[in-house]
């Protein structure tokens, strides 16, 4: 938009001045030869007294000195067509003079005036002088220089003028678009400052009011989602009494393991309800956040008789998501390979840098894998597994720049790669 405004004003202005400058050079090429023409006019009629009455030296000696003050050559022509000065031929005009008449007339090379003298004896007497090309276009040059810098003088004011007013127009426009972008990556808090064009400012207001709407619904939700939740442990605890009151045996081994899944379903659930996008933004030193988890989960390791692998990067090693987020998405990894893994199987962590800033975390184990490579649909079972810990996971890693998926580990049990992406200048 700024550019095509810019492209039009210098167009408009452009046109404009081609419209005055092109007409006031012509009229400054004919006032220069008219002032040259006048000149050599004047000059002519300054010798007609003299040519009136002075014998013939007297006329070479005023030709003379007429040609020389002026640098026009100046030729006076007796009755009987001598001519006296400047050398000169007989032409048209002078013959026409010899008649009475004084003119002007257009010659090879420039201008010739010519004008008639009586009162000579033997006829009528001619002053001519003549005035060349150059002398008619004097000054022409330097004052088409003038105009054309004036022209380009006034297309640079325009043009700066117009790039001003583009900024004004556009500096709004690309800020309501900077904040749409930012809602759309979900910052919920991007707001557009109201300025410019009044239509600028109302597709700003009411962008804002959107966000604004977005985020108390949003807000809604969550607490909807995270009340139902809270509902849910209820009846679980009760089901969790069922299941305790079960004799001993398989099948009260199976309900118990239902009913702690779907326990631990409900706390994630309630987890990510109540963490807010604002929350899951930010930045922090993965090192640290991954050390500090599994730390933590290396007591329950080592009373399950598991072995754990740790190759973490040096600290700091900063990526795209606050810490709370980070460890929930750990705690999340590392609560899978101890649900769906028996006691006693191994399991690795890795971090690593990555190229052009972010980390990537590896987690693999020594289980039976994961039954498919594909990240399950939240809710859906795999195996006891509703797949939420990783919904969760994969979502925070898209916030932040980078990815979640699954694989096979190099013992043929399942690998979760982790990408996080750097922060966000």
């Amino acid at each position: 938009m700024r550019r095509r405004l810019l492209l039009l004003a210098a167009t408009t202005v452009s046109l404009a001045l081609i419209a005055f400058l092109v007409p006031l050079s012509l009229l400054v090429t004919v006032l220069a030869a008219d002032r040259a023409t006048a000149d050599a006019l004047v000059r002519a009629q300054s010798l007609v007294p003299v040519v009136a009455q002075a014998d013939r030296a007297g006329l070479e000696l005023a030709a003379e000195q007429a040609g020389s003050a002026g640098g026009l050559p100046i030729t006076i022509f007796l009755p009987d067509g001598t001519p006296l000065g400047a050398p000169a031929t007989v032409s048209d005009a002078v013959r026409l003079g010899f008649t009475g008449r004084s003119l002007t007339a257009e010659a090879a090379g420039g201008r010739e005036i010519v004008v008639a003298v009586g009162g000579r004896p033997g006829g009528t007497a001619v002053v001519r002088t003549f005035v060349s090309q150059a002398q008619l276009r004097a000054g022409v040059t330097r004052s088409w220089l003038i105009l054309a810098l004036v022209g380009g003088g006034l297309l640079a004011i325009a043009l700066a003028v117009a790039d001003r007013l583009s900024r004004s127009l556009t500096r709004p426009i690309a800020e309501v678009a900077r904040a749409s972008h930012r809602l759309a990556a979900g910052e919920l808090t991007a707001r557009a400052a109201a300025g410019g064009p009044p239509e600028v400012v109302e597709v700003a207001t009411a962008l804002n009011h959107l966000a604004d709407r977005i985020r108390v619904l949003l807000a809604q939700e969550r607490e909807a989602v995270a009340d139902l939740s809270h509902r849910l442990r209820t009846p679980l605890t009760v089901l969790r009494l069922e299941a305790d009151g079960l004799p001993p045996g398989g099948q009260a081994a199976r309900v118990s393991a239902a009913v702690e899944e779907m326990e631990r379903m409900v706390t994630q659930v309630i987890k990510e309800a109540r963490r807010s996008r604002e929350e899951a933004a930010g930045s922090c030193d993965a090192a640290t956040v991954v050390a500090g988890r599994l730390d933590h989960w290396s007591m329950l390791a080592r009373d399950q008789g598991r072995a754990v692998g740790r190759e973490l990067a040096g600290s700091p090693l900063p990526v795209a998501l606050a810490e709370e987020t980070l460890a929930t998405c750990v705690d999340a990894l590392l609560e899978n390979v101890f649900a769906h893994t028996p006691d006693g199987v191994a399991f690795d962590v890795r971090l690593a840098r990555r190229d052009g800033g972010g980390a990537e975390l590896v987690i693999t184990d020594q289980g039976p894998g994961f039954p498919h490579t594909g990240l399950p649909a939240r809710g859906v079972s795999a195996g006891r597994s509703t797949g939420l810990g990783l919904d969760i996971a994969r979502r925070a890693a898209e916030r932040s720049g980078g990815s979640l998926d699954l694989g096979t580990g190099p013992d043929g049990g399942a690998r979760v790669r982790m990408m996080l992406g750097p922060p966000r200048r």
